[in-house]
């Protein structure tokens, strides 16, 4: 009888602990519910809407927080995405093509205004480098996966050259700007606030900017499960980040003290990055879609991405 007792005693003591731990896990499961996890990258239009914070306020009124992550790039942050510590994010145009070859299921939920302007190949005012030609041989930093790449792509091929033509250093932006600074390498494809940040600070001047060789447009990108199941989210989202813009075109001097103090970048900076580009939310067309394909198409023809892959399997239906 003492026995049994005791056993009994021990059985009911591991059922209350398991039912503890159920409750936790539930109550932790309603919580990661109630979170909405966003990717972004310094100065863009999640950036911007973090800023601004009318997104997080209309996410709250919805029973939601968010909870944002910064990235150095688009490859970095799609890979985040796939993993599953994100919901959402937004990118250029490259990463989401070399993810979707990956064998990534994830969608475009929204596309953003081209800012190819303060997208381009960097130079020291003082180098040899005079044109996309004296390129070949050249040691040039990029991201590797980025739109960045593809515009060095495009630039060497419309002069006749090619990858095979330059020596590729692969960095993230922050390594790439001490790399260029140093004199480590000769040229470095990046987009803005570091391409403003190297020409103000870095005796940096554009060799070419992405006029006629891509439109450097902005995606945003889910998961296909998670958008197909917060529908309604996205569409929130999409339309506060919208507002957010039309807030940004018609406030640059607000826009750039902002953002000079988020981000803990000279003014001088931040204005050139403002004032030449137009910000924007818009949705998916076909056109946008055949400039997303005949990037996944170069990108398979160069054995860039390891399989073809028909960009429009990537729309949520």
């Amino acid at each position: 009888m003492i026995k049994h007792a005791k056993f009994k005693r021990m059985f009911v003591l591991l059922l209350s602990v398991a039912l503890l731990l159920a409750g936790c896990s539930s109550a932790q499961q309603k919580t990661n519910q109630g979170v909405i996890r966003i990717g972004y990258q310094k100065g863009d239009e999640f950036n911007i809407a973090k800023i601004n914070g009318s997104l997080a306020k209309a996410l709250k009124q919805k029973g939601y927080t968010v909870q944002w992550t910064e990235f150095q790039d688009g490859t970095s942050l799609l890979e985040a995405l796939n993993a599953g510590s994100i919901d959402y994010g937004r990118t250029g145009n490259t990463p989401p093509v070399v993810e979707q070859a990956s064998g990534a299921n994830i969608v475009y939920v929204g596309a953003g205004a081209s800012k190819y302007e303060g997208s381009g190949i960097l130079v020291k005012k003082n180098s040899s480098i005079k044109s996309l030609s004296d390129l070949k041989g050249k040691k040039i930093a990029f991201s590797k996966g980025s739109s960045s790449q593809y515009l060095l792509v495009k630039g060497l091929e419309k002069v006749g050259l090619s990858m095979k033509d330059v020596t590729p250093v692969y960095m993230q932006p922050a390594d790439a700007s001490v790399a260029f600074g140093k004199g480590n390498v000769d040229a470095w494809v990046v987009w803005d606030p570091f391409t403003a940040s190297a020409q103000t600070n870095e005796n940096a001047k554009l060799l070419v900017d992405g006029q006629g060789l891509t439109t450097d447009r902005d995606f945003f990108i889910a998961k296909r499960s998670f958008a197909k199941s917060h529908q309604a989210v996205t569409a929130l989202i999409l339309n506060e980040v919208e507002q957010s813009m039309v807030w940004a075109n018609k406030h640059h001097d607000a826009l750039i003290s902002k953002l000079a103090s988020t981000l803990k970048m000279d003014r001088a900076s931040i204005t050139l990055a403002v004032n030449r580009r137009v910000y924007g939310v818009g949705k998916i067309t076909n056109q946008i879609l055949d400039e997303q394909q005949s990037i996944a198409d170069q990108f398979y023809q160069l054995k860039l991405i390891p399989k073809k892959i028909d960009v429009h399997q990537a729309i949520l239906k």
